[in-house]
C-alpha cells in the first residue's frame, strides 16, 4: 500500500534514502521496469541493515521508524554514519517541499506572560523584565515592512498575554488579512478554545504550540499549570487541525530532565499528530529560571540526559524530516544561537526548509528574551533579510515566493 500518496518508484526511492525499515512483500502484477526498480530497492535495503535474505520481485511499503531506531539515531556518534543520515533528511526534504527556503517575518508583540514556566525568561516571577505590548499601530507598520520585504507569512508572538484579548486580535487578524496577502501565523500559547475558533474565522492560516514533552512528568515539572487545572496540549494540537489551522508543534532539546527515551517518544508522536510545522531548537538556559540554576539537581542519571548541543538539535531536524516528510521544518534562531556562523545553514542542509527573520522593532527586540545573547538581536529587519538571503543562496538554495503552505496540509485539505 502506498501510504505516502507518491508513485510506488517514490516509494522505492524513499525508502532507499532515508533508511528506514520496510516490509518486503510478494509483487502484484505490475509492469516490468517498476519490479526491476523494487528489487534493486530490496538490495540496497538488504546492504544498508545487512538483511540476508534473498528476494526477487518484491515491492516494498513504508512502516514508521520503531522507537528503537529513533534511539539508535539520537545516540549515534559515527561521523560516516550521521552524514548518511543528513544526506537522507536532506534528500527527503528536496522530494517533499522542495529548494526553496521560506522565510517568515517574526513579530514578538508582547513580552507579558501569566505562566511560571521553569526554563523561560519571560516567565511571569521574573521581575528583572522590563514589560512591553505593541500597539495595533506598532504591528501594523511592522506587517506592512514584512510585505515590502517580500515576506509571504508573518508570525505573531507573545508570552500567554491576558492583556491581548481576543476582540483586539480578531481586528488585527481581520486587517491584515483584507489589507495584505500575507498568511497570518499565531503563536499565543494556551489560549480557550472559543478564542482559537473566533481567531480562525477571523482569517488566521496557522498556529504554533510546542508540546515541548511528550513525558507528562516532566512538562509538569518544567511547565506547571495555569489556574484553573493542567491543560493537554495534545489534544490541544489535534483541536486546532479540526478548526482548520495549519498546525505546528515541537519540543525543547536537552531540556534538563529529558532522556533520551522521552526524546526517541517525542519524534514518534510528530508522526503521530501529522504535523504541518515543527520547530525543534536546542534548550538555552536563562539565568533567571529555576532551570538556569547551575546548582539545581540532576533529574535523570547524566549517562541517560539528553544534551542541549547543536549536533543533537540537527539530529532531531533530521528526524523530524523523515518522520513528517511534507512538513515545513525551520532552522531556528537558537541554532544561530550557538553557531552564529554556519548553525542556520547546517540546518538547512540537514532537513529544514524555513526560516524566521525578526521584524520585531529592536527596542522590543531586546525584551523579548527567552534565553540570553540570542542571535540578529541588534539587527534592522532589512539587514536581518539580506543577511539571510545571502546565506540561503550561499548553500546553493533559493528564497521561496508566496505563503509557502505545509505540502502535509495542502494534501489533507484536497
Amino acid at each position: 500500500m502506498n501510504i505516502l500518496g507518491g508513485s510506488v518508484r517514490d516509494l522505492c526511492a524513499w525508502c532507499a534514502h532515508v533508511l528506514v525499515k520496510v516490509e518486503l512483500r510478494a509483487r502484484p502484477a505490475f509492469g516490468g521496469s517498476c519490479g526491476e526498480n523494487w528489487h534493486r530497492g530490496a538490495n540496497r535495503y538488504n546492504r544498508l541493515f545487512g538483511a540476508t535474505n534473498n528476494y526477487r520481485l518484491c515491492v516494498p511499503a513504508i512502516i514508521p521508524m520503531t522507537h528503537d531506531e529513533i534511539l539508535s539515531w539520537l545516540r549515534q556518534s559515527d561521523e560516516a554514519r550521521l552524514a548518511d543520515l543528513w544526506r537522507s533528511a536532506d534528500d527527503t526534504r528536496q522530494k517533499y517541499v522542495g529548494g526553496d527556503v521560506h522565510l517568515r517575518g517574526l513579530i514578538e508583540i508582547s513580552n507579558y506572560c501569566i505562566r511560571l514556566c521553569g526554563y523561560c525568561g519571560l516567565r511571569a516571577p521574573n521581575q528583572s523584565v522590563q514589560r512591553y505590548r505593541m500597539t495595533f499601530e506598532e504591528i501594523v507598520a511592522c506587517v506592512r515592512q514584512g510585505e515590502a520585504i517580500g515576506y509571504g507569512t508573518v508570525v505573531l508572538q507573545s508570552g500567554e498575554d491576558p492583556g491581548i484579548t481576543a476582540d483586539a486580535m480578531v481586528h488585527l487578524i481581520r486587517f491584515i488579512k483584507s489589507e495584505t496577502p500575507l498568511a497570518v501565523t499565531l503563536s499565543l500559547g494556551e489560549r480557550s478554545e472559543a478564542e482559537l475558533a473566533q481567531w480562525r474565522e477571523a482569517g488566521a492560516d496557522r498556529y504554533l504550540l510546542r508540546f515541548e514533552t511528550s513525558n507528562r512528568q516532566l512538562y509538569e515539572r518544567i511547565h506547571p499549570s495555569r489556574p484553573g487545572g493542567p491543560a493537554d496540549r495534545i489534544e490541544l494540537l489535534r483541536h486546532l487541525k479540526t478548526l482548520g489551522y495549519e498546525v505546528g508543534s515541537g519540543v525543547m532539546i536537552g531540556i534538563p530532565g529529558q532522556s533520551y527515551g522521552d526524546l526517541a517518544r517525542d519524534i514518534a508522536l510528530f508522526a503521530d499528530l501529522d504535523l504541518d510545522m515543527i520547530g525543534c531548537g536546542p534548550y538555552l538556559a536563562h539565568p533567571s529560571t529555576p532551570l538556569g540554576d547551575p546548582n539545581r539537581p540532576a533529574i535523570v542519571p547524566g549517562e541517560d540526559q539528553v544534551p542541549n548541543s547543536e549536533l543533537m538539535a540537527y539530529k532531531v531536524i533530521a528526524l523530524a524530516r523523515l518522520v513528517c516528510p511534507r512538513a515545513n521544518i525551520p532552522s531556528t534562531t537558537a541554532l544561530a544561537t550557538l553557531n552564529k556562523q554556519a548553525g542556520r545553514e547546517l540546518g538547512l542542509v540537514r532537513g529544514a526548509n524555513v526560516v524566521m527573520p525578526n521584524l520585531t522593532p529592536p527596542q522590543y527586540r531586546q525584551l523579548y528574551e527567552i534565553y540570553p545573547d540570542k542571535a540578529c538581536i541588534n539587527e534592522t529587519a532589512e539587514a536581518c533579510h539580506g543577511c539571510l538571503a545571502g546565506r540561503i543562496h550561499s548553500i546553493g538554495r533559493h528564497v521561496g515566493s508566496g505563503r509557502g503552505d505545509s505540502p502535509n496540509y495542502r494534501r489533507r485539505e484536497e
